[in-house]
């Protein structure tokens, strides 16, 4: 039996032949990512453990996005503790305020992942980078600490789900409704340790921006990873970014799949999904009257320039309904920079939105957005869990920017296509 696209880089980082589902191995690492809430747990078990020195410090990444600028006492301290790692072991890729981004926007901008890299992060959503053709998934703080101090880790081999994607998105449509959608169909433990393997003639439809968010929502599926195929797409992407060797692999004809979806790209509509799981879904049509006092556009799963060209698209010239709070937050620093020189970001303001530092902020709750009891939210980022964005008893509405736009406008969860 032939192997997925997961299990090959996985066995081509143990040095095997072959890997099965299930099979447990021990691999070499690419890349292993922290940001300021992780590091510092897996800073602390790096030193309990004795380590004396990374295992090379081009290949870890620590980035300061969570609590930053920091909000309290308590998250300057966590900020302090990995700068003060960072600058001991001469940490390459530490990203601090003015130079950082929100992480999993910022690796792919920065040229760190590419096509066949093996990438461990103390982030649930490093399986962003799975659009880029990498083999990448979110650990515990001490495996982090582990991957720093030896370049290596142990893994369980996936079995895999190939969804087949095709034809071409309507109007108002993006790679978050597709994320959404599958979601929807299998549940959020649908592909429960498992890989979600993207294929089909659909693929080459997506742009980098929508595979980078599909892929970063594998996890709300219960996914070890998502993945895709690297193409022209990938190809052009990486081109001038990624400056490390990079290896594409492809699934083999007989590779095993536990299931197989298709999904027609023209057949979707804008999805939201409802509290307070991902797997909620309705379609635009379904929601009905759903009034907001928020609305979140950006994070890592839309925080890229297409999210805010869309955004934008639908404010300029209008303004937020009255008592509905509208937050921008640009992935990056060159995001927030181009945005700035396309003019979107005069857009925001006049339309009445305020437009924020890269930061995760709102969307775990952090700061920069924070609910009240009560208050509901349609944001553009991946979880709607109770009291994710604050208090346990407000609501939280995923749905792509467009949709997220259109809603700040009119202060109920509305189909962009009616202000066309």
């Amino acid at each position: 039996m032939g192997m997925t696209m997961s299990q090959k880089i996985l066995a081509a980082h143990a040095g095997l032949k072959e890997v099965k589902a299930g099979q447990l191995i021990e691999a070499k690492l690419d890349l292993v990512l922290g940001n300021d809430i992780t590091s510092p747990v897996a800073v602390n078990e790096f030193e309990r453990c004795g380590a004396h020195q990374v295992f090379d410090n081009k290949k870890i990444a620590l980035v300061m996005d969570h609590f930053t600028p920091n909000k309290d006492i308590k998250a300057a301290e966590q900020c302090k503790k990995v700068r003060a790692f960072a600058n001991q072991y001469d940490i390459e890729n530490f990203f601090d305020v003015g130079d950082m981004g929100i992480e999993h926007a910022l690796l792919p901008e920065k040229g760190l992942v590419g096509p066949g890299d093996l990438v461990i992060g103390a982030d649930s959503h490093t399986c962003t980078y799975g659009a880029l053709g990498a083999f990448s998934t979110g650990m515990g703080s001490t495996d982090m600490a582990a991957g720093m101090a030896t370049g290596k880790t142990w893994f369980k081999v996936p079995s895999a789900i190939q969804v087949t994607l095709t034809g071409k998105f309507q109007k108002h449509v993006s790679g978050k409704d597709v994320i959404l959608h599958l979601i929807g169909m299998i549940g959020v433990d649908g592909a429960l340790y498992q890989s979600i393997e993207f294929t089909g003639d659909g693929v080459k439809s997506l742009s980098m921006d929508d595979r980078l968010c599909i892929a970063n929502m594998a996890i709300e599926a219960g996914a070890k990873n998502g993945i895709f195929p690297v193409d022209d797409v990938t190809c052009a992407y990486c081109e001038g970014r990624v400056q490390h060797p990079m290896t594409a692999y492809e699934a083999d004809p007989d590779a095993e799949y536990t299931a197989k979806y298709t999904i027609d790209l023209s057949t979707l509509r804008p999805t939201v999904a409802f509290p307070h799981l991902p797997e909620n879904t309705r379609t635009i049509d379904e929601v009905g009257e759903v009034k907001i006092d928020q609305a979140v556009i950006g994070s890592c799963t839309n925080g890229r320039m297409e999210d805010l060209r869309a955004a934008a698209a639908i404010l300029k010239g209008r303004k937020v309904a009255k008592n509905v709070r509208c937050i921008v937050i640009p992935g990056t620093q060159n995001i927030y920079l181009q945005a700035m020189h396309e003019g979107l970001i005069e857009d925001f303001i006049k339309a009445g939105a305020v437009v924020s530092t890269p930061t995760c902020g709102p969307c775990l709750g952090g700061h920069m957005g924070i609910l009240a009891a009560g208050e509901r939210a349609v944001a553009t980022t991946n979880r709607n869990f109770v009291g994710r964005m604050g208090h346990v008893d407000s609501e939280v509405y995923l749905s792509n920017p467009e949709v997220a736009a259109a809603s700040a406008v009119t202060g109920t969860i509305t189909d962009p296509a009616k202000l066309d």
